[in-house]
């Protein structure tokens, strides 16, 4: 199979590419400053896979949640490569969650097989999902949400996977086993084969973030109220 796969939701832009059992990885600065290398990381790793991108079976790219800027990046650039591969033949375009390819990486590093994935979402919250690890395939445990972090429940044995405990340290499940994960491009090319295999693909126009949260920023009196809760 061959496959590209990204990930910008974070503050690390992560790219792999896939050629048979041959996989290509590159990682650089995230969030806003993807926009800017995303496409010549992408076309590098192309050159050194001696690929074109009408020759990949599908396009995939984590589609949240995660950075506003970095999931529009992602989204886009998706779409973009996904209409002219192929002389405008297009390609499919996978989307899969982000929190899910938290997991995935989890398992990959550590071994673990029951993830409270958690990734920083700024303002004093968390983006949050359960996921368990059954029959070769990652099934998620109620949906994706938002959290302040002293509010996140973890079952005994489980383990915490993301971003978030470097930002809350003690508020974030303190009796919890954590792991550092990112949602890495290495990841979502581990989750792709099963996802295209269940027609999870969609057309290019249709490659679309998946946000949870409805704003970017906290308003100056929000941000007032929230130091002063800090305080007390």
């Amino acid at each position: 199979m061959q496959l590209l796969a990204f990930d910008t939701s974070t503050d690390t832009l992560s790219i792999a590419l896939q050629r048979g059992d041959a996989v290509w990885e590159h990682s650089g600065p995230g969030g806003a400053q993807a926009s800017a290398t995303l496409i010549a990381a992408v076309d590098g790793l192309l050159q050194q896979a001696a690929l074109d991108l009408a020759q990949l079976d599908a396009l995939v790219f984590a589609r949240g949640p995660g950075s506003f800027t970095g999931l529009r990046t992602a989204c886009a650039v998706a779409q973009g490569l996904a209409f002219g591969a192929g002389a405008g033949r297009g390609i499919p375009v996978l989307p899969i969650d982000t929190l899910a390819a938290v997991a995935e990486q989890a398992r990959h590093q550590y071994g673990c097989t029951e993830v409270v994935s958690v990734l920083d979402a700024r303002m004093d919250e968390v983006y949050v999902a359960a996921y368990q690890w059954q029959a070769d395939a990652w099934h998620s445990v109620g949906a994706a949400g938002l959290s302040a972090p002293q509010d996140v429940q973890v079952p005994p044995g489980w383990t915490v996977a993301g971003n978030a405990q470097a930002a809350y340290g003690e508020r974030l499940a303190p009796g919890a086993r954590h792991a550092h994960a990112l949602p890495t491009g290495a990841a979502l090319l581990r989750l792709a084969p099963r996802l295209l295999s269940t027609g999870h693909a969609v057309a290019a126009a249709e490659a679309l973030p998946l946000y949870i949260r409805d704003k970017v920023a906290q308003t100056t009196a929000e941000r007032a109220a929230a130091l002063a809760g800090a305080g007390r």
